[in-house]
């Protein structure tokens, strides 16, 4: 069938799925549904065409042509600066539609003799339009990895499978699939690959607008705890907001994933600094450097070793409330008046003590090992003692709530057997019945 006939087919598909409307805004639901699988199909017929038409270009611009290059003629360097400049898309992404089309173009042999393409399978998903350029560059590129350890007999089998099941998937989804059959097709070549990627693992930090910015290129095994505990960071989240007391109020968590993902690297490398058991970090310790004054007052803001931008006073008196953490104060002429100890902070049994009380996050219900053990008056501010009266067990968002927002937190009772109260901020809409987090209860009546 000729492309053209396939293109004219699935116009004829568009048109009939937009029938009755003059643009996308009176389309129905049905319809835009319709739509949207028509315009699949006619994108994926065109990009059949395209690669055609791109392998044709390529042939008519090999290098051995000289001064007689199609694409030397139009006035550009090579076949992919031409094909890019008419299509609109970069010199690497038309590089791609030659190799697609090259592979899957029809080929002769020495005497003349009409050939079958490279990869037939592929070339007859594209003609059909149940896969896209994208994807058939996917498919074709292990393909040609492989294409030595494997032989012809396991590469044209995985051809097949590969274009099977490509078919109806996501570009994504076409991405991991491939990454599994290259495993397959050259099962020798998985360990010297995971040598050749973990040397390139890196992670590199850098400042600029008063952020921090991480890039981080792991290799699947280095990788795999971090994945592991970040989606489980988010997922807990997740699972907690659903319980959240008063989910609707201003003050509630309403984190994107990208942010929760930060503030479980944040959690994380928060843990190791104050774990018992620490990871090699040549003594590291967070240092936070505030004036008696900005302490006292809440103003100003306070600056962290290491790190340029500053940050708040509220945000160093969060730090200060966690392990790990030391707090520098100085007074009016830069005396130190105060190195923050660690024996300010909640001993190992105290912390088990908070765990059976409170069960986990005192607020949201996060569990134990999501937590710091927190002073209810500041250690610092309120000179508040480091006792079980005194603590409780909180996430780092139920942290952020209660300080940002004047929460009040009291006991009730004495030993593990006390009960946890959180006395709502004013504005939180007191009407609606609060869902109960952990062991603790709410204070609707305050």
């Amino acid at each position: 069938m000729s492309k053209l006939v396939g293109m004219h087919e699935a116009l004829g598909r568009l048109e009939a799925a937009w029938a009755g409307a003059d643009d996308a805004q009176d389309l129905s639901r049905e319809q835009l549904v319709a739509v949207n699988d028509a315009l699949g199909v006619l994108q994926r017929r065109l990009s059949a065409v395209q690669v055609e038409v791109a392998a044709g270009i390529a042939r008519e611009s090999r290098p051995e042509l000289g001064a007689a290059s199609l694409a030397k003629q139009q006035g550009f360097r090579n076949t992919a600066t031409l094909i890019a400049a008419a299509a609109g898309v970069s010199a690497g992404e038309a590089s791609r539609l030659v190799t697609v089309g090259e592979a899957t173009a029809p080929r002769t042999d020495l005497l003349g003799a009409r050939l079958p393409a490279k990869y037939p399978r592929v070339r007859e998903a594209l003609a059909s339009g149940v896969l896209s350029a994208q994807a058939a560059a996917l498919i074709i590129g292990v393909l040609e990895r492989c294409r030595v350890a494997a032989g012809p007999v396991r590469v044209a089998e995985g051809e097949r499978v590969l274009v099977d099941a490509a078919s109806g998937l996501a570009l994504d989804a076409v991405r991991k699939l491939v990454v599994r059959a290259e495993a397959w097709l050259d099962p020798d070549g998985v360990p010297p690959r995971d040598e050749e990627r973990r040397a390139r693992r890196s992670l590199t930090m850098f400042e600029r607008d008063g952020m921090l910015h991480l890039n981080a290129v792991l290799d699947v095994e280095t990788a795999a705890p971090v994945v592991t505990a970040v989606r489980g960071f988010v997922s807990v989240a997740f699972a907690a907001r659903k319980d959240a007391p008063e989910p609707d109020a201003a003050d509630a968590d309403r984190r994107t994933v990208s942010m929760i993902q930060a503030d479980a690297l944040v959690a994380f490398c928060a843990h190791a600094l104050g774990c018992d058991a620490r990871v090699p970090m040549a003594g590291a310790t967070v240092i936070v450097r505030m004036t008696l004054d900005d302490l006292q007052s809440g103003t100003g803001s306070a600056t962290i070793d290491g790190i340029e931008a500053p940050v708040s006073v509220g945000a160093a008196r969060r730090m200060a409330a966690g392990g790990g953490v030391i707090p520098w104060v100085m007074g009016s002429d830069s005396e130190i008046l105060d190195w923050g100890r660690e024996k300010r902070l909640f001993t190992r049994g105290q912390r088990l003590a908070l765990v059976e009380r409170d069960g986990g996050c005192a607020m949201c219900g996060l569990p134990p090992e999501m937590t710091k053990a927190h002073h209810i008056r500041w250690w610092q501010r309120d000179a508040g003692p480091t006792d079980l009266s005194n603590g409780v067990l909180l996430c780092e968002t139920c942290h952020h709530r209660i300080h940002d927002n004047d929460w009040e937190i009291r006991i009730d009772g004495t030993g593990i057997t006390a009960r946890v109260w959180f006395v709502p901020p004013r504005y939180v809409d007191l009407a609606r019945t609060p869902r109960l987090g952990g062991r603790a209860r709410f204070d609707i009546a305050a």
